[in-house]
């Protein structure tokens, strides 16, 4: 059965139990990491996984809690090799490309680091007692930009990407569809409920997806737009016929005893499938469900927190 390891579970704001998002899927043995914020690389050694597990990472954009430890899973992910890793391919919107060249390029904020520890005798004596051969060989990352579309098809997996709506034009951002052979899950990123994120999910196993509170809350200090709550977020799982949603990105309002309980309930007044809170460092058994559904048709009047184009 695939599994989805939750690392992080927040937002920009750390509390005692969340901060930030980060997630892998583990399915038939492959582990694809999607977002990379605060602490992930540490948080992933606590799940029982490693940096040297990750060969595949998406951004779905590059707000600081989204992508804020993709330098420490970087150094970390090659200090500890032998040499021997696969190329970690990164993908993600514009600045990819750019924000990886400035950490770990030529002249990047870590080029000094990469070349002590590649000359440096000491360093060198650890890496050979690690089971490497010097000399030692430059890190291996392949960062990509990409946009909507089909973003990388491998022997046993695809995954596709359409565009969110959360802070554009200072950001752009995207929503990753991942299908397999064991099933399909559906990342939202941080956006608002959105027709292009809905049609990407549409018959999805699993949709994990950014519920950040209550929308009665949202509204009612003016700030639902760019962002999805409760109702935005059952709303999205109705329409798109998923077969069960993980809520990630959870705001304090909804995170204590009570708004759990609460959330819940009003999501489950719209959606009928399986609902989770998710908490860091748990995972989550997920697999394909029989009654995921395509065919469900749009309803604008019935759900009302959807941006329709």
């Amino acid at each position: 059965m695939a599994k989805l390891h939750v690392l992080g579970s927040g937002g920009p704001r750390p509390t005692m139990a969340r901060f930030g998002s980060a997630h892998i899927v583990d399915v038939g043995g492959r582990k694809i990491m999607f977002d990379c914020g605060p602490a992930a690389t540490y948080k992933m050694v606590q799940a029982g996984l490693h940096p040297l597990d990750i060969d595949y990472l998406f951004f779905t954009h590059h707000h600081f809690d989204h992508d804020v430890d993709y330098p420490c899973l970087l150094m970390t992910r090659w200090d500890e090799s032998i040499g021997k890793e696969n190329t970690l391919n990164v993908f993600g919107p514009n600045n990819t490309e750019s924000i990886t060249e400035r950490l770990v390029g030529e002249d990047g904020a870590f080029a000094y680091d990469l070349n002590a520890r590649q000359n440096h005798p000491l360093s060198k004596a650890m890496f050979e007692l690690r089971g490497g051969t010097l000399p030692r060989p430059n890190m291996n990352v392949a960062a990509h930009d990409v946009g909507p579309g089909t973003v990388f098809t491998g022997n046993d997996f695809e995954v596709t990407a359409a565009p969110a709506e959360h802070v554009e034009p200072f950001h752009d951002s995207l929503a990753y569809r991942l299908d397999t052979e064991e099933g399909s899950i559906v990342f939202t990123g941080d956006t608002q409920p959105c027709e292009k994120v809905v049609d990407l999910a549409r018959g999805a196993d699993a949709l994990v997806t950014m519920c950040g509170n209550f929308d009665s809350n949202l509204e009612k200090r003016g700030i639902a737009w760019g962002q999805t709550g409760t109702l935005g977020a059952a709303e999205v799982a109705a329409e798109a016929g998923v077969g069960e949603m993980f809520l990630v990105h959870v705001g304090p309002d909804l995170s204590s005893p009570e708004g759990r309980v609460k959330g819940i309930q009003e999501i489950n007044e719209i959606y009928d499938g399986k609902v989770t809170m998710t908490d860091e460092l748990q995972t989550y058994d997920w697999h394909a469900h029989v009654h995921a559904s395509a065919d469900v048709p749009a309803d604008p009047e019935g759900r009302p927190h959807i941006h329709r184009h």
